[in-house]
């Protein structure tokens, strides 16, 4: 058994059942092994480890060894093993890894972006995320797979360039927005600087490059200014547990660099200084004491103790004036909030310190601005939506129950009309069959089928149920009659040879004007400004007019020049096609 075990079982108030997993984990992973090349219980070891550096519960370790056992594992064998599973450590751990085992399923989206070069728009990749959690169905679940993808990035390069571009891909798009969401600053750094050096190189070199001086400079300046602080702290009588900066992450630079024209003189925050302290009067104090020595910019002050970040995040964040024309951004904080930033919601449910978050919510009455699930680890806000795939990637969400009928009157009122079979990952299924989170569906469609009145005892969606009661003689009126079949059809195919009419009068219309995208997106209503005429071709950009219209303009424009100097918050990037 490794030395590592070894430790975690010393720590633990379980050590039984920390010892267990990992005899049970070496079986399951004897001959496995990752795309790597390492053996999964060398992974699932270092998982396991991480966990217990964040003061986790025994119940989250031995689920940490575990959570890749049913990986990849057939249907048949699944089975059996999920039994033997929920046998040996309760059904709780089972169901655990029986969802992690699931959250593949997410890449499949991606995958085929990667394959077919396409965009993927905001719309696309939240809905993905919200995939995500409810295919996770429980915190614990996201808090596993984050650490397992942190330890996955380590050993990027060992994976083969395709793999390394998806793996990348759904860590930024994916993997980093939750952790975000989730307080986990330390594992958002690491996954999304990761993320940003894959599938950016030229533009991480760069910065790298770039920022080494920058970064230097900085660091030389605070190594001489935090003894000079320390010497006011102390002859103010404040106790100060520790000062110190942390580097910004390149991908958060870049991100910011952008929104200043690419100028490091206007990020203040590439080193910021950390002053922890004791007690929550003691940082509006040092806040005081700061501006009382230094010279403030009273945009930058902000107190996200009186107001959380969403993600539950507290701080004092104040940029001063140093000596010699420095800028730098100071946070004030304590000892809690310090290991919140760092680790989120495990510092809330940390075993070893026996908070119990309800009895004791009186002394952490912060948390009343994070959400349920942060105390009872259970994910059940998208409970009532069932997420899918289109054979292309695109992401379908429907109510709880929905059928293949349902999916195919959500793509497109056509294919629902003509639905004639449907296939769920490759497999034949009746219409009626209830989807699940994460199915592929492929829906077969016949010009001569038309739905069936039957079809209401099942489908979901008003949407669907619509159509269908509107072409089967069901939608109810003043007066009712049976319409014969031969006529429903003809109603049918009138109807919908006057649809085509339509839509390839439309896309004449945009043919001779060419797709627009604004923000990364198409689909957005647009003005085309009367003063420059913009035509494809021209550089464009776009202004959000009162009636949230955008209004298309040359980027040469004088007139925009004027908007864009006076309301800069209203400028969208515009493209065409």
């Amino acid at each position: 058994m490794s030395g590592d075990i070894q430790k975690i079982i010393k720590r633990s108030s379980d050590p039984k059942l920390i010892e267990s997993a990992f005899e049970f984990a070496t079986q399951a992973y004897k001959d496995r092994y990752r795309l790597s090349g390492e053996n999964y219980i060398i992974h699932a070891t270092r998982v396991a480890l991480a966990l217990d550096k964040m003061d986790l519960d025994p119940t989250t370790i031995a689920f940490g060894l575990l959570h890749d056992v049913l990986d990849d594992v057939p249907g048949f064998v699944r089975k059996v093993e999920t039994k033997e599973i929920e046998k040996k450590f309760g059904k709780e751990i089972s169901r655990l890894i029986e969802k992690n085992s699931e959250l593949s399923r997410v890449r499949y989206s991606l995958s085929v972006g990667i394959r077919e070069k396409k965009t993927f728009t905001r719309e696309k990749i939240e809905n993905l995320r919200r995939m995500f959690l409810a295919l996770s169905g429980d915190l614990r679940v996201v808090l596993v797979e984050l650490v397992s993808r942190l330890d996955g990035m380590n050993f990027l390069q060992r994976l083969p360039e395709d793999q390394q571009k998806l793996y990348s891909l759904e860590t930024l798009q994916i993997f980093v927005p939750i952790a975000n969401r989730l307080g986990l600053s330390g594992i958002r750094r690491v996954l999304e600087d990761g993320a940003f050096a894959c599938l950016f190189p030229d533009k991480f070199k760069w910065l790298k490059e770039n920022i080494k001086g920058e970064h230097e400079e900085r660091e030389k300046y605070l190594r001489k200014f935090i003894p000079r602080l320390k010497k006011i702290f102390k002859k103010e009588r404040v106790k100060i547990l520790d000062i110190n900066y942390r580097a910004k992450s390149y991908w958060s630079t870049y991100q910011k660099l952008i929104r200043h024209n690419m100028n490091f003189d206007e990020i203040h925050d590439l080193l910021a200084l950390r002053v922890i302290t004791t007690d929550v009067e003691s940082c509006y104090r040092i806040l005081g004491i700061i501006h009382k020595h230094f010279k403030p910019i009273s945009e930058e002050i902000n107190d996200y103790i009186a107001k959380p970040k969403p993600n539950g995040y507290r701080s004092l964040h104040t940029t001063i004036f140093l000596q010699e024309g420095e800028i730098t951004e100071v946070q004030i904080k304590t000892e809690e909030m310090h290991k919140e930033a760092e680790y989120g919601i495990c510092a809330h449910w940390s075993y070893k310190e026996k908070i119990d978050l309800i009895k004791e919510g009186e002394n952490f009455e912060w948390m009343k601005n994070i959400p349920e699930f942060w105390k009872t680890f259970k994910i059940d806000f998208f409970e009532n939506k069932v997420f899918t795939f289109t054979p292309k990637g695109d992401v379908i969400v429907l109510p709880k129950d929905s059928t293949p009928v349902d999916f195919a009157y959500a793509v497109h009122s056509d294919i629902g009309n003509h639905c004639e079979s449907a296939k769920i990952s490759g497999k034949i299924v009746q219409l009626n069959h209830i989807l699940e989170n994460g199915d592929v569906v492929e829906v077969a469609t016949n010009k001569n089928k038309i739905p069936s009145k039957d079809w209401l005892k099942f489908v979901k969606t008003p949407l669907a149920r619509s159509h269908i009661k509107r072409l089967t003689g069901e939608e109810k009126s003043g007066f009712r009659f049976p319409l014969p079949g031969f006529i429903r059809k003809k109603i049918i195919e009138i109807s919908e040879a006057s649809q085509k009419r339509k839509e390839e009068k439309l896309k004449i219309a945009k043919g001779n004007m060419g797709q627009i995208f604004l923000a990364g997106q198409k689909g957005i209503l647009i003005h085309i400004a009367k003063c420059c005429s913009p035509q494809p071709g021209d550089k464009v950009n776009a202004y959000l007019a009162q009636n949230r219209a955008a209004v298309l303009h040359k980027t040469s424009c004088n007139n925009f020049k004027k908007i864009a100097e006076k309301f800069p918050e209203k400028i969208i990037e515009a493209s065409w096609e």
